[in-house]
């Protein structure tokens, strides 16, 4: 990976040579955590080199915005976490561009920064943020950015396949820790341990689902009652930062126990233990202290049309912004809370290969991806991919989530959902484990077929 990392800085180099031409200079990024960090870090670098510039955030990136980009006529446009997938579109429209992503390129463009052109991979090697942080370290010393290019990939799950982070994320990884403002060590990888009372983590656990105790809340009290002695303090239920390294050990002991008596398989258990991120400039006990936290709450801040206010928080605002997006944090939980009720109370249809649900306009299509991932606490067959509709003005936004299990087993969403939403007349794509399209009204029912019959095709081959 040192030679791909290098390969890659020599890129950036050539990319900053023509950044440094320019004095007014557009980013468009992506509306995710690691879109919003890849803003953060290039607009930060641009800050600290003096050079203005004027931000843009994007669900997605396609021909209409790309004419609207052109007609601005801006000096240079940097795209952070989104264009490798629009390359020839961005060079037909003559806009003089930078391209710094990581998904799958389709066309070529000499100003272009993506793993994939040097040989790594770019659904868990390195996210947007880590390329953009390569191209912001070729303008300057800005290694003390490398924490929000973890935060981004922890919000992009290049952590899953692994169980920590691989590639060139480990490169900077190694960087953040030698600038002290990260560390990482191995400890429970339940979601929320900064914040959270321990039985919430339980409680919302999904990978692995911990059968009896996800989603059932007096269930996992029951179970802290009974292997930790002191689950309560002066203000409720305790934080997992909170306990001591006995208590703790206590606990995860008795959770591997009752996943064995579960019948949960050894490699599902050992996905309880993995490397956690801490952010050494952030809080204790706050949302940014922990990497897949601060992912979530930039997610709640771009995913509800107010992205100006997760950038801010990347770039340093603890102040009014970080007021304002714990505010959005709470309305956000929330409506994952009642989307889930949703999904719940409506059901997952079956296919061959495929689960899937229709949210229409009960959910909002920019969080519709996550209830996806989310729904895997609640379905009763973890064996099938869950595919999720959502109503949009310009057509049907279409959200895929898969497992590990059945990456392993030869699913690719990403190239199930890009091939299948161009047969009808729609755009996709993404990564293998999560995928995201958009398609007309009145496709859903051919594309859900289609897919259907396309990630069987990969399951099939896989083992042949």
């Amino acid at each position: 990976m040192l030679e791909t990392m290098e390969q890659m800085r020599a890129r950036a180099s050539q990319c900053a040579e023509e950044i440094k031409k320019h004095s007014l200079i557009h980013v468009v990024s992506h509306i995710d955590a690691d879109g919003l960090t890849s803003a953060g870090i290039i607009c930060t670098a641009l800050d600290r080199m003096g050079t203005n510039y004027s931000t843009r955030f994007v669900k997605q990136l396609d021909d209409m915005i790309i004419t609207d980009l052109a007609d601005q006529n801006h000096e240079l446009v940097i795209f952070t976490d989104l264009g490798s997938g629009m390359l020839e579109s961005i060079k037909s429209h003559g806009i003089n561009a930078i391209v710094s992503d990581h998904h799958q390129p389709k066309g070529e463009m000499q100003n272009h920064i993506n793993p994939h052109l040097f040989g790594a991979n770019g659904s868990y090697e390195l996210s947007g943020s880590g390329t953009t942080y390569i191209l912001a370290n070729a303008l300057g010393d800005n290694r003390d950015l490398a924490d929000l290019a973890i935060v981004g990939a922890m919000g992009d799950l290049q952590h899953m396949k692994m169980g920590y982070l691989t590639g060139i994320n480990r490169l900077i990884l190694k960087e953040g820790v030698d600038s002290n403002v990260i560390n990482f060590e191995k400890d429970i990888t339940l979601f929320g341990k900064q914040t959270r009372p321990v039985f919430k983590l339980l409680q919302f656990a999904s990978d692995p689902y911990l059968p009896g105790l996800t989603g059932q809340e007096d269930a996992c009290k029951n179970f802290l009652s009974k292997h930790v002695t002191r689950v309560s303090g002066d203000e409720g239920w305790r934080r997992w930062i909170e306990y001591d390294r006995d208590e703790k050990q206590k606990f995860v002991s008795a959770l591997v126990q009752y996943c064995l008596s579960a019948g949960l398989q050894s490699y599902k258990i050992e996905r309880l233990i993995g490397e956690v991120y801490t952010l050494l400039k952030e809080g204790e006990g706050t949302e940014m202290r922990d990497a897949s936290e601060y992912s979530t709450l930039l997610n709640a801040t771009a995913r509800y049309d107010h992205a100006e206010i997760g950038l801010a928080v990347c770039m340093g605002n603890r102040g009014d912004a970080y007021e304002q997006a714990r505010k959005l944090l709470a309305e956000h939980r929330k409506n994952l809370v009642e989307g889930l009720m949703f999904v719940k109370k409506q059901g997952l249809s079956k296919l061959t290969n495929l689960q899937y649900f229709d949210a229409g306009s009960s959910i909002r299509e920019t969080i519709v991806g996550i209830i996806a991932g989310m729904s895997t606490s609640i379905t009763n067959d973890r064996s099938l991919p869950i595919i999720a509709f959502a109503d949009t003005d310009d057509g049907v936004k279409v959200s895929a989530r898969g497992t590990q299990d059945l990456i392993r087993k030869g699913l690719n969403l990403s190239e199930a959902m890009s091939k299948v939403s161009a047969e009808v007349g729609g755009a996709g794509g993404g990564h293998d484990i999560a995928a995201g399209a958009t398609i007309p009204v009145g496709a859903k029912n051919e594309f859900i077929q289609k897919l259907d019959d396309m990630i069987g095709m990969q399951i099939r081959n896989s083992k042949q």
